[in-house]
């Protein structure tokens, strides 16, 4: 299992992810299967070691925010196993997945402290990037922030070709519009506008990215 950038395992050493690993129990889920819950009370982990999930929350009129993809390498749960809060949010299995739970995490982290550290800076970091999405939210039209999270997308699972990048979407259109706080349509027509751009070309859960460069001005 290869972590991928800038998840909770790409900081640790080999060794150190055995530790983390071997610390827990592995487990299975389908595609489509709700792996936490918001709102629930319990002191697991998981720890993703294949396939992607998303992050979510529901406003009080019922409308899902996705507030981030996760894949092989990443960290799901640990503030409600270290501070006993209800879950903050939904995580759901976008693929078949696998994990390794780990419970009293607590104790995990109070004995390997130099894991403990680097959780922390990556908690650190989140929170960082919620403030920036919240910052672009304000600042960027829809598709401003569309093309923000093709790009983050390309950068973490794209996979060069001759036409560009290709990145296999994990994530519906209504899942992309709950991603960019914006409805289905204002999506749609904002993949539209990239897509006469010559920017990018879609399929069924797939985009090519033909001019990333461009795609990233277009998200400034």
């Amino acid at each position: 299992m290869k972590p991928e950038p800038g998840e909770f395992l790409s900081t640790l050493t080999p060794e150190e992810i055995e530790v983390v690993l071997a610390s827990g129990r592995p487990r299975r889920w389908e595609r489509g299967t709700t792996v936490m819950t918001e709102g629930d009370t319990s002191d697991w982990v998981l720890v993703l070691t294949a396939g992607r999930v998303k992050v979510s929350s529901h406003t009080s009129s019922g409308t899902e925010v996705v507030l981030a993809v996760r894949g092989p390498g990443g960290l799901l749960g640990e503030m409600s196993a270290i501070d006993g809060s209800p879950r903050s949010a939904t995580v759901t299995a976008l693929e078949p997945i696998a994990g390794v739970v780990i419970r009293d995490f607590t104790g995990f982290l109070q004995d390997h402290g130099r894991i403990a550290v680097l959780l922390l800076q990556l908690v650190t970091e989140r929170l960082r990037d919620s403030d920036r999405k919240r910052i672009e939210y304000g600042a960027f039209d829809t598709t401003g922030r569309v093309a923000t999270r093709l790009v983050e997308l390309a950068e973490r699972y794209g996979e060069k070709t001759a036409g560009g990048v290709r990145v296999a979407l994990p994530l519906s259109q209504d899942e992309l519009a709950g991603w960019t706080g914006a409805s289905r349509e204002a999506v749609s027509k904002a993949l539209r506008t990239l897509r006469d751009r010559g920017l990018i070309e879609t399929g069924r859960r797939r985009v090519v990215v033909h001019d990333m460069e461009a795609l990233r001005r277009r998200a400034r």
